[in-house]
C-alpha cells in the first residue's frame, strides 16, 4: 500500500504580506497535479491569439439534442426534441447536432423522424454522433438514410488517462481503432456529396498535442478533405483542467500545424468544469477556431457545455452580428425550460429574470440618468431611440433588443435609493418628483420596505406617494377663492380647519396666488415660506419652510392653480407631522 504524504514545505505555508492574513487550509490540495504535470502544451512563439480580435461570429453548432439530452434525468422524447429542433432552426443555426442514433431507440427514432418528415430546412445540416465501433457506425448510417445532408461525427477518447484506465490501449492501438472506423464511414458514405465527416479526439485538452495532430492529419488525408468538402476537427475541453489561456495555446498549436488547413473546419467543444467555458471558447476563437459546439443556456454533463446564448450576445455587445435571432429571449428560454425540464438561473447572463434588474440605489440612479441621457441624445440627433448607440450604465445590452420591456429594470427594496423610486413613479404613474424631493420620499419608501422585508411594487410606491403627499392632514381647506385684486396683487380668501387651532375664515395678499395663500396661513398662526415650486405633468410640487421645518408637498387638480394650492397645503401638513 502506497501512502501519499503532503509536501514538507508547501508554498502556501509561507506567510504572505501583512495585509493578507490567510493561512493554509485543511483541504488535501497536494493530491491534485497542475495541468503542466499532466500534459505538455508547447506555446507558439510568438503567441498570436492575445492580440487577435473577434470580428465575426463562428459557425455555431448546438448540441442540446445530443450532448445536452444525455445530461437530462428525463431525456427528451420525439415531441420535445422536435420542438427544440424547430426553435434552433428558427433562431438561425445552420448545423445542429440532432442525436446519438446508436445510443437509444428514442434517438434513432428522432433522426428517422427528421429524415422522413421534411422537417429539416434546406440550409440546415444535421449532425449525428457515433463512437468508433463498427456496429454503431452502421446503425448511425441507417438513421441518416434519406437525409440530403449530414455530418457524421466520430469520437474516440485519446488522452493517456483514458487510454490506460478506460480503453487499455496504447497510442498505436488507438490510431488503428480510429482509422478502421474512419475507413468504414468513408465506405458507407460512398460518393455521396451530402455527407461530410467530423472527428473529435475526446479529452483533447489532456492529450499529447503531437498525437492529436497525427490523428487529425491522418483523417484529413483518409477522408480526402478539400475546401469544397472540408472535414471538421473538433477539439473538446472535455473536462476543464487549466486556465483558458492554456486551451488557447493548445488550439493555436493545432491551428498552425494542421495539414490542408483550408480543408479543415477547426471546432471547439468546451465544458464548464472550472466555470470558464465561455472564456475558453472566446480565447479559442482568437487562437484560430472557426466553429463552436455548445448548448443554449449551458446545459450538459456535470457543470455543462459552453453557453451559446452568452457567447453570441457577448459578440453582440461588441458590435458584432451574432448571426442568430435572440430577439425573443423569454420565448427561447420558455421553450428550452419546457424541453429540458430544467430552469434557467435567474442570474444567467442576458437571459435570467434578474440580470437586467437593479435593486441598489446607486445602480438605479445611474441607470435612470442613463435612460434620460439616451432619450435626450436620440432626440437631438433625430434618431429613434431603438436605433441610437447604446450607453446606459450597468446595462451592457438594451433589454428591448432581447424582446424585454424596461418594466423590471429597476425594482425597489430596502437597498434601493431615490433614483430608482423616482424612475418607477415617473415611468409607471407619471409622477416626476423634483430632484430635491427625492431623498425625502426615498426615506419613506425605505422605512416601508424595511418594515415589510420585501420589495415594493410600482403600485405600492404610488400608494405610498398618495398617502404621504396627497392625503389630508391636520390642516384642511374646506373652501377657498383667489382673484387678482390689482395688477400684480392677488387676494386669497379661505376657510381653514385644524385639529389644534380654531376654525375660521382667513385672507391674505401676495404677488401670486400661492404667496397670497401663505399670507392667509400666517393669519391662522402658520409661518410659511415658499422655497421652491414645480409643475410637472398632472402634479404640482412645492417646498416650504413651515414654522422652521422644511418639507415638500404635492398636489393635483383640474387646474394648475388648484394643484398648486393643494401642494402648498400638503407641504404644511407634512411639516407639522
Amino acid at each position: 500500500m502506497t501512502t501519499v504524504h503532503p509536501p514538507e514545505s508547501p508554498a502556501s505555508d509561507t506567510p504572505g504580506p501583512f495585509w493578507n492574513p490567510q493561512r493554509p487550509g485543511p483541504m488535501p490540495y497536494h493530491r491534485y497535479r497542475p495541468y503542466d504535470e499532466r500534459v505538455r502544451v508547447p506555446a507558439a512563439d510568438p503567441r498570436q491569439w492575445p492580440s487577435a480580435r473577434l470580428d465575426r461570429a463562428p459557425l455555431w453548432v448546438p448540441v442540446d439534442l445530443r450532448d445536452g439530452n444525455q445530461a437530462l434525468a428525463e431525456p427528451m422524447d420525439t415531441s420535445r426534441k422536435r420542438r427544440f429542433f424547430d426553435l434552433l432552426a428558427g433562431m438561425g443555426f445552420k448545423e445542429i447536432e440532432v442525436g446519438y442514433p446508436s445510443a437509444s431507440r428514442a434517438d434513432f427514432g428522432f433522426v428517422r423522424h427528421l429524415a422522413t418528415s421534411g422537417a429539416v430546412p434546406e440550409d440546415v445540416t444535421p449532425v449525428v454522433f457515433t463512437p468508433a465501433r463498427r456496429e454503431l457506425i452502421d446503425r448511425t448510417f441507417e438513421a441518416i438514410e434519406g437525409l440530403p445532408r449530414a455530418v457524421v461525427h466520430l469520437y474516440v477518447a485519446t488522452s493517456p488517462v483514458w487510454r490506460e484506465v478506460v480503453l487499455s490501449r496504447d497510442r498505436g492501438e488507438v490510431t488503428r481503432i480510429v482509422r478502421e472506423a474512419a475507413t468504414r464511414m468513408a465506405r458507407l458514405a460512398g460518393d455521396s456529396s451530402g455527407i461530410r465527416f467530423q472527428f473529435s479526439p475526446e479529452t483533447f485538452n489532456l492529450t499529447e498535442p503531437d498525437f492529436v495532430l497525427e490523428l487529425c492529419d491522418g483523417l484529413t488525408e483518409l477522408w480526402d478533405a478539400s475546401p469544397d468538402r472540408p472535414v471538421t476537427h473538433n477539439l473538446p475541453a472535455t473536462v476543464e483542467i487549466a486556465t483558458p489561456n492554456v486551451y488557447a495555446d493548445q488550439i493555436e498549436y493545432m491551428h498552425r500545424r494542421l495539414a490542408r488547413r483550408d480543408a479543415v473546419v477547426l471546432s471547439v467543444h468546451p465544458h464548464n468544469d472550472r466555470g470558464t467555458g465561455v472564456a475558453c471558447a472566446e480565447l479559442a476563437l482568437l487562437a484560430g477556431a472557426q466553429r463552436v459546439e455548445g448548448c443554449l443556456f449551458g446545459n450538459g454533463e456535470r457543470t455543462g457545455n459552453v453557453d451559446l446564448v452568452t457567447l453570441a450576445l457577448n459578440l453582440y455587445t461588441q458590435g458584432v452580428d451574432p448571426m442568430l435571432d435572440l430577439g425573443d429571449i423569454d420565448g427561447i428560454k420558455a421553450t428550452v425550460e419546457h424541453c429540458n425540464r430544467l430552469p434557467v438561473h435567474p442570474r444567467h447572463p442576458y437571459a435570467g429574470d434578474l440580470v437586467h434588474t437593479a435593486f441598489s440605489g446607486t445602480h438605479q440612479d445611474a441607470i435612470s440618468k442613463g435612460f434620460a441621457h439616451r432619450a435626450r441624445t436620440a432626440a437631438e440627433s433625430g434618431v429613434p431611440e431603438g436605433q441610437a448607440p447604446w450607453g446606459v450604465p450597468y446595462l451592457p445590452i438594451d433589454p428591448a433588443d432581447l424582446g424585454r420591456s424596461y418594466e423590471a429594470v429597476i425594482r425597489v427594496n430596502s437597498q434601493s435609493g431615490k433614483g430608482g423610486v423616482a424612475y418607477l413613479l415617473r415611468t409607471h404613474h407619471g409622477v416626476d418628483l423634483p430632484e430635491r424631493m427625492r431623498p425625502e420620499f426615498s426615506r419613506i419608501v425605505q422605512r416601508a420596505t424595511d418594515d415589510s422585508g420585501r420589495e415594493a411594487t410600482p403600485k405600492e410606491l404610488y400608494e405610498l406617494f398618495r398617502a404621504a403627499c396627497l392625503d389630508d392632514g391636520e390642516v384642511r381647506l374646506p373652501s377657498w377663492s383667489c382673484h387678482e385684486a390689482a395688477p400684480g396683487v392677488h387676494r386669497f380668501v379661505c376657510t381653514l380647519e385644524t385639529g389644534l387651532r380654531t376654525t375660521g375664515d382667513h385672507e391674505g395678499t401676495g404677488g401670486g396666488p400661492l404667496t397670497a395663500f401663505a399670507d392667509a396661513l400666517l393669519g391662522a398662526g402658520f409661518q410659511v415660506d415658499i422655497l421652491d415650486h414645480a409643475e410637472r405633468g398632472a402634479f404640482t410640487f412645492t417646498e416650504c419652510r413651515v414654522d422652521g421645518v422644511t418639507a415638500w408637498g404635492a398636489g393635483e387638480g383640474p387646474t394648475a392653480l388648484e394643484a398648486g394650492v393643494r401642494a402648498l397645503l400638503s407641504a404644511v401638513n407634512r411639516a407639522l407631522r
